[in-house]
């Protein structure tokens, strides 16, 4: 069975998936994409015009990171959803709940104006100081084992600590028990490695093209 990702290099959502690859140490091809000039055969396979698409041999193919890491964790081992189904249930929520964040985290990224800029970031940071509270672990998510729940929050995680780095955000700043996990999944090879070495510098030109207000007293 071969299986290739239709990706967008900046997509956090791909990102996911791509963790969960790599730390499930399975073979695939990543294969890029312009989501401002999507090729015909992308719209083809992809019913929402959306990445990440995966590629399951030569005829399947399925959509929605969640979907897909599902998929992923149903066949090929180690499980990282919980035994328990009111556990893995949980799991699925608080997954949902990160989807939630990255939209937020995206229009703070590219807000050009104070009001908006605002807004998106209150949701953003009303909704972390929730997950913060709702932490039981003291390394992952869950404990000590990794899960699907910490491969859907690190891209998340990781633009946060590019973003504090570019203008420091002092609502992220104080959430220790986030930044104590975020540090813990940043050394992991499975997150390393799911983005390029220059994914910073793309960030950054990416939101300095959108005219956002973060860099504007960069």
């Amino acid at each position: 069975m071969t299986l290739e990702l239709i990706s967008f290099p900046l997509c956090p959502y791909v990102q996911r998936s791509v963790i969960t690859l790599l730390h499930k140490q399975v073979g695939f091809q990543l294969t890029h994409i312009d989501l401002a000039h999507k090729p015909e055969w992308f719209l083809t396979l992809s019913p929402m015009g959306k990445v990440p698409c995966l590629k399951i041999g030569t005829d399947t193919v399925l959509f929605e990171s969640q979907v897909i890491n599902e998929y992923l964790d149903e066949t090929i081992a180690p499980a990282l959803h919980p035994a328990d189904p009111l556990e893995r249930a949980q799991h699925r929520a608080w997954i949902a709940f990160g989807s939630e964040m990255i939209g937020d985290q995206f229009q703070m990224m590219i807000a050009q104006g104070e009001e908006r800029f605002t807004a998106a970031s209150r949701q953003l940071f009303d909704k972390l100081e929730r997950l913060e509270k709702n932490m039981t672990g003291s390394h992952f998510f869950a404990g000590q084992n990794f899960s699907l729940v910490d491969a859907a929050y690190a891209p998340l995680f990781m633009r946060m600590e590019i973003l504090h780095a570019l203008r420091p955000l002092p609502r992220w700043e104080a959430l220790g028990k986030l930044r104590r996990w975020t540090a813990l999944l940043m050394e992991l090879p499975e997150v390393a490695g799911s983005v390029t070495a220059d994914f910073p510098e793309r960030l950054r030109n990416y939101i300095s093209e959108k005219g956002s207000l973060l860099l504007r007293s960069v």
